[in-house]
C-alpha cells in the first residue's frame, strides 16, 4: 500500500466562526478543545470521523497523515459535481483539491481512498510529498453548523489496494464499488431523445409529438422502448427571458401535459420530462424563500420542511401525469451559487444562511435528493448538476458531466470524451452514468458527431440524441438506427484504453473490439479558437 489512512491521524484541526483551532488528543481516536470533540475511529476496513459540539458553530474539519512519498505517483480526482473537461491522471500537486476520493498509480499498482457515498460533509483532499489532508467542510451555507449537542456523523474514510494483476480501469471500479453500496440502476438500458440541443427552449406539444415518432422510428420493432425527454421550455414560467424554474405546470404551447404523455406513449415512447425543482416563480410563503437572484425567480430554502413537501408534490404530480423518467437540474448551483469547476477549497459562493441552521448543507442536499427520490414513485430519475457522491442511491442516472453541444464541436469533445472515461467507473457501481447527448445540428461536422455517436452507443452508457428530424441525412438516419440498436442492450462496459496517458482518450475497448477515434481532425473547418466557450 502507498500509504494507510484507516489509522488515526497525526493531527486534527477544526475551522469555528473564531478560527482554526487544533485539537489536543487525549486518547486514542478522540480530539477536543472545549466543547468540541472530534472522534476517529477504526471500524473493521473503516475510518469513522464525527464531531459534537454543544454551542460552537462549526465550519471546517481538517485531519493530516504524515508520511514520506517516494517514486513517480500519478493521481486522479472526482469532481464535486459534474466533470468540466478537466479530468485527468497527473503528478502530485499540492494545492490540488481532489473531491470525494482519488486514485494513485506508481506505473504497476493502483490504489483508492476517499469516503463512502452519502456523507454529511463535503469532503476533500490534498496529497504532497510529505503527507495527506482530508477537509470536510461541515458549514450550514456560508456559516458555522450549530449541531446543539448532536453527535454529526461526518464520513466514512475507505481505502482500496490494488493488484499488479489489474489494470487502472478495473481498480478504480472496484473501489467505486466498495464505496457506495447500495447503487440504484434502470431496470434496462435508457437511450432515445432529449429536445434541448436543437430546441434549447423553443418547443411545443406538436413539435415534441414530431420528435417522439422520430425517435420511435430510429428504434423500430426494438422491444426496449427510447424516451423523449421534454427539456426546459415547456413550464409556465419560461421563455422570453423568464425564470426557467416553476410552477410546473404547462405554458401556452404545452396546454395538456396528462395528454401530451399519453400521445407520446402510444406513438411507442417513453415520456421524459425535466425540472428545476428549487427556482420558482410567483407568490410563495416569505420562509420558504431563501434568496432572489432576479425579478422573475426566487430561490427556494430546501431545509424548510413546507418546502420539501411542495417540491415533493410537484414530483409526484409530473410522474402521475405518467412521464417515466424526470430529470431534475440546477439544484447544485441553487444551493450554492458555483459552478463546479468554480468551487475549489470553497464550495459555497452564497451569503445566504439557511432558515434551519442544524444541519449541514450536505445533510440538507440529501434531504432534497431522497425527497425527490421517494416522490418520483415509479419514475426514473436523471440528477443534472447534482452531486455524484450524495446522489448515488438517489437517481438511477447521473448527468456526469457539464454541457456538450449542439453548436461547438469543441465543446462536446472537451465535456463529453473526458466525461465519457474518466467518470466510467461510477457506471453500475454509483448510477447509470450520462456523459450527455449528441447534438446533431448543421453546425457540428457529421464526421466527429458520428464519432461521439459510435462511442456512446457502443460503450454501454446511456445514449441520448439532440436532434431536429427535418434536417437528418439518410446517412445519420441509418447510423442513428444502428446506434439505438445497439444501446438499447446491455453491452460491457467501454472501457478508455488510453487514459492514463491524455485527457481525450482515442483509444477504447467497445464490446470487446479495440477501436480508435480521431477526435481534433485539422482539416476540418472548425474555429480555430474555442477554449473559453460557456453555453453553447
Amino acid at each position: 500500500m502507498t500509504f494507510c489512512l484507516i489509522q488515526s491521524p497525526n493531527e486534527i484541526s477544526i475551522q469555528t466562526e473564531e478560527g482554526w483551532q487544533a485539537l489536543r488528543g487525549e486518547e486514542q481516536g478522540i480530539w477536543s478543545h472545549r466543547d468540541i470533540e472530534v472522534r476517529s475511529m477504526v471500524h473493521s476496513q473503516e475510518l469513522l470521523v464525527s464531531v459534537e459540539s454543544l454551542n460552537t458553530p462549526l465550519m471546517f474539519i481538517k485531519m493530516r497523515w504524515n508520511f514520506r512519498l517516494e517514486g513517480k505517483l500519478l493521481v486522479l480526482a472526482d469532481h464535486w459535481e459534474r466533470a468540466y473537461g478537466d479530468l485527468e491522471w497527473r503528478g502530485i500537486v499540492p494545492e490540488r483539491i481532489m473531491p470525494w476520493y482519488f486514485l494513485t498509480n506508481n506505473g504497476h499498482v493502483t490504489n483508492g481512498y476517499g469516503v463512502r457515498t452519502g456523507p454529511s460533509a463535503f469532503c476533500s483532499w490534498q496529497l504532497d510529498q510529505e503527507g495527506l489532508t482530508f477537509t470536510a467542510d461541515i458549514r450550514n451555507g456560508h456559516a458555522g453548523v450549530l449541531l446543539n449537542g448532536r453527535k454529526l456523523e461526518v464520513a466514512k474514510i475507505v481505502m482500496h489496494e490494488g493488484t499488479k494483476r489489474q489494470s487502472a480501469f478495473v481498480e478504480a471500479q472496484r473501489f467505486c464499488k466498495i464505496m457506495c453500496e447500495k447503487p440504484i440502476m434502470p431496470s434496462q438500458p435508457v437511450y432515445g431523445g432529449n429536445n434541448w440541443y436543437y430546441a434549447y427552449g423553443n418547443s411545443s406539444h406538436e413539435q415534441i409529438l414530431n420528435d417522439s415518432r422520430f425517435i420511435s422510428s430510429l428504434a423500430g420493432p426494438l422491444e426496449n422502448r427510447p424516451f423523449m425527454i421534454i427539456d426546459d421550455g415547456w413550464q409556465k414560467a419560461s421563455g422570453g427571458g423568464a425564470c426557467n424554474g416553476g410552477p410546473w405546470i404547462g405554458n401556452g404551447l404545452f396546454p395538456d401535459m396528462t395528454g401530451l404523455a399519453s400521445e407520446i406513449k402510444e406513438i411507442g415512447v417513453r415520456p421524459g420530462i425535466w425540472c428545476r425543482p428549487l427556482m420558482l416563480s410567483g407568490e410563495v410563503p416569505e420562509e420558504w424563500v431563501r434568496y432572489v437572484p432576479s425579478p422573475n425567480g426566487k430561490i427556494l430554502d430546501p431545509s424548510v420542511p413546507d418546502v420539501l413537501a411542495f417540491i415533493s408534490e410537484s414530483v409526484q404530480t409530473m410522474s402521475s401525469w405518467g412521464y417515466e423518467l424526470i430529470k431534475h437540474d440546477f439544484t447544485t448551483f441553487d444551493l450554492l451559487g458555483k459552478w463546479g469547476f468554480q468551487m475549489k477549497s470553497q464550495t459555497n459562493g452564497l451569503s445566504h444562511m439557511f432558515r434551519d441552521r442544524s444541519l449541514t448543507t450536505a445533510e440538507i442536499t440529501l434531504n432534497l435528493y431522497r425527497t425527490i427520490a421517494e416522490a418520483s414513485g415509479s419514475s426514473l430519475l436523471i440528477g443534472c448538476n447534482t452531486i455524484g457522491h450524495l446522489a448515488a442511491g438517489l437517481v438511477e442516472i447521473q448527468r456526469t458531466g457539464d454541457d456538450t453541444s449542439g453548436k461547438s464541436w469543441e465543446r462536446t469533445r472537451y465535456m463529453g470524451v473526458n466525461t465519457l472515461a474518466f467518470r466510467m467507473a461510477q457506471h453500475g457501481t454509483f448510477f447509470s452514468h450520462d456523459a450527455d447527448c449528441i447534438g446533431i445540428t448543421e453546425q457540428i461536422p457529421w464526421e466527429m458527431n458520428k464519432q461521439w455517436l459510435e462511442l456512446l452507443a457502443g460503450s454501454g452508457t446511456p445514449l441520448f440524441v439532440s436532434v431536429d428530424p427535418s434536417i437528418v441525412t439518410k446517412e445519420q438516419e441509418t447510423e442513428l438506427r444502428a446506434a439505438f440498436k445497439l444501446a438499447s442492450q446491455r453491452l460491457p462496459l467501454g472501457e478508455p484504453l488510453d487514459w492514463l496517458e491524455t485527457t481525450c482518450p482515442s483509444r477504447w475497448l467497445l464490446n470487446g473490439t479495440m477501436t480508435t477515434f480521431e477526435w481534433n481532425k485539422k482539416s476540418l473547418n472548425l474555429p480555430a479558437i474555442e477554449d473559453n466557450h460557456w453555453w453553447l
